[in-house]
């Protein structure tokens, strides 16, 4: 089933997600739930808080890049309580980042280029490993919503100043997109 996805305003997006235990009940269908919400708004990443859980849930797909990148060839995982452990910031970048909850807001984000994480995989399955590369990024962001941070938390004052008109248009639920969302007012 597609979800709805929550946009800027909704509460649930700065709210801290908790670890789930290894029974909890419905998951494989969330995650499912979560994969086909994912399909129709064409996105690469998505949290649990921007389908308004506070779950510690999130799904990633980056072989839609895999024409680009062929190391993400048949790359689509779930990552179930997972956890930054460290950041490897010797070297970072600045890329463009965009999110589902915050449609037609494109900022560049600087991130670490290498982290430490765990987490447990759809089999429950416990990994504790360093992640490099666009990978690293797209976890950063998507792990972010998790601790109820968006990117543009992490934009300067000044570009934030610059994009205000665009979020209080979000928080009125006027914008446009091509995906079921749930914005405040709606």
């Amino acid at each position: 089933m597609v979800l709805p996805i929550y946009t800027y305003g909704q509460p649930v997006l700065r709210k801290e997600s908790v670890d789930i235990p290894k029974d909890y009940e419905g998951l494989d269908q969330f995650i499912s739930d979560m994969y086909e919400t994912l399909d129709a708004s064409e996105g690469i990443g998505l949290a649990a808080p921007q389908v308004g859980k506070n779950i510690r849930v999130v799904v990633i797909d980056l072989n839609v890049l895999a024409e680009d990148m062929p190391e993400y060839k048949g790359f689509r995982h779930a990552f179930i309580n997972p956890h930054i452990v460290e950041y490897d910031d010797t070297e970072t970048d600045a890329m463009e980042e965009g999110c589902l909850s915050l449609p037609s807001i494109h900022e560049k984000v600087e991130r670490p280029t290498r982290i430490h994480v765990k987490y447990e995989d759809e089999k429950r399955v416990e990994h504790d490993e360093w992640v490099e590369g666009y990978l690293a990024r797209v976890m950063q962001h998507e792990f972010d919503h998790l601790d109820a941070h968006m990117f543009i938390d992490r934009i300067s004052p000044l570009r934030k100043q610059l994009i205000k008109s665009k979020l209080r248009a979000l928080l009125q639920g006027r914008f446009r997109c091509g995906y079921k969302t749930k914005a405040p007012r709606n």
